[in-house]
């Protein structure tokens, strides 16, 4: 099967929106964002309805003038992102470079697309939380006394009959379906997510939705380096668990039509060439604001990164250090890892080294090693350091 460049890149592009629709934890605030229509490339218009309350029935004049109105409240779309992906000519013959190329794309939504597109939407409205001072302060110990708290605080704003979720982190997760007091009470049901029919936990009909940790913080930074990707921003929380009517945010998302280019067409290399762009966001009207509640960790801000340093075989004696700091009546612990390169991949825990100062080995032989460390603050809000290179000559 030879790779038309038009056809296959309108089939890619629809296939790669069902990876996101069915993998993606926050996916389903698409389907709010029906009614939502373009202005310009990265405008959207969102309509926000409000209607006066009934008044008496007056029998001489009859009924009471009311007005409904419709606001279109104009958001601009922030996050534009994209990454064009090769594939040599020698790793798949023609014949097999759809199926090659359709499960390559596949993965890479699945592991880097809908990962930084949950981190953002989530840290989005954990900070929208925050910033309103929708609150609470929870304990790992009583996980569904936080939980029976933030759906409190949102039924006292939206009413009883809307549908809610609960996004909850690895931490809190595992506390959870550890409760006692709950074990009976977590059921399966139905969630409906664009056109897929996911079956979930709940607790009293609102979902649960479990997220990992590292895509459940407050803020994060997206590079916009060569090396892509997102990572915790300084000073950023964990978010524990966040609650909020399903409709109540708007995930814009438009996915331009993938370019696709064989070897003849590239002019760069003799591959095989994908262009994957896509520009989303995530927006909630000011009337669904203060229906958005969480319970967030104590922040951890790293003040002084371990830095790196050049030293001599058989005279090793420079320790690694960092310096962190949280508020008032929160723990920090520390722990060291040993890394295969200076993006920290591959990384091992140093046995043993679990204070702010990191004695580098005196017996390393000449090389490059790489070193950073884990703060974490509570027991479960964990902050990540810069990685030191140390270089023995």
């Amino acid at each position: 099967m030879s790779l038309n460049s038009i056809a296959s890149a309108e089939v890619y592009s629809s296939e790669l929106d069902r990876v996101f629709e069915a993998k993606s934890a926050t996916a389903f605030f698409a389907d709010n964002a029906l009614r939502t229509r373009f202005v310009g490339a990265k405008t959207v218009i969102i309509p926000d309805i409000d209607f006066e309350g009934l008044t008496d029935y007056d029998r001489a004049n009859g009924f009471g003038n009311g007005a409904v109105t419709v606001s279109n409240t104009s958001y601009t779309m922030s996050m534009d992102r994209a990454r064009s992906l090769q594939i040599d000519r020698e790793d798949m013959d023609e014949s097999g470079i759809a199926c090659l190329a359709g499960k390559i794309l596949g993965e890479y939504v699945r592991t880097k697309v809908v990962p930084e597109c949950d981190a953002y939407v989530l840290s989005k409205l954990g900070a929208l939380a925050k910033a309103k001072g929708n609150l609470i302060s929870g304990d790992m110990a009583t996980p569904f006394e936080a939980f029976c708290g933030l759906v409190n605080e949102v039924q006292s704003v939206v009413g009883y009959s809307t549908e809610l979720v609960c996004f909850i982190d690895s931490h809190a997760y595992a506390a959870l379906c550890s409760s006692d007091e709950i074990s009976r009470m977590i059921t399966v049901s139905d969630f409906k997510q664009g056109g897929i029919d996911l079956k979930v936990k709940s607790i009293n009909g609102i979902a649960l939705i479990p997220v990992v940790s590292e895509r459940m913080k407050t803020a994060y930074d997206f590079s916009a380096g060569q090396a892509g990707g997102f990572k915790p921003a300084a000073g950023a929380s964990e978010i524990f668990m966040l609650v909020l009517p399903k409709n109540a945010a708007h995930l814009v998302k438009k996915t331009e039509k993938m370019r696709v280019f064989t070897p003849g067409q590239n002019i760069d290399a003799d591959a095989y060439k994908f262009d994957y762009r896509i520009y989303y966001d995530l927006f909630v009207k000011a009337s669904a604001a203060d229906s958005v509640w969480a319970w967030i960790s104590a922040p951890v801000t790293i003040t002084a990164q371990p830095e790196d340093v050049v030293t001599a075989e058989g005279g090793i004696n420079e320790t690694l250090s960092v310096v962190a700091s949280t508020e008032a009546g929160s723990v920090l612990s520390y722990q060291w890892y040993e890394a295969s390169a200076k993006n920290g991949k591959g990384a091992a825990k140093v046995a043993g080294a679990t204070s702010a100062e990191l004695a580098i080995p005196a017996g390393l032989a000449a090389g490059s090693y790489y070193y950073f460390c884990k703060v974490t603050v509570d027991g479960t809000h964990t902050v990540s350091t810069d990685v030191a290179e140390v270089t023995v000559e």
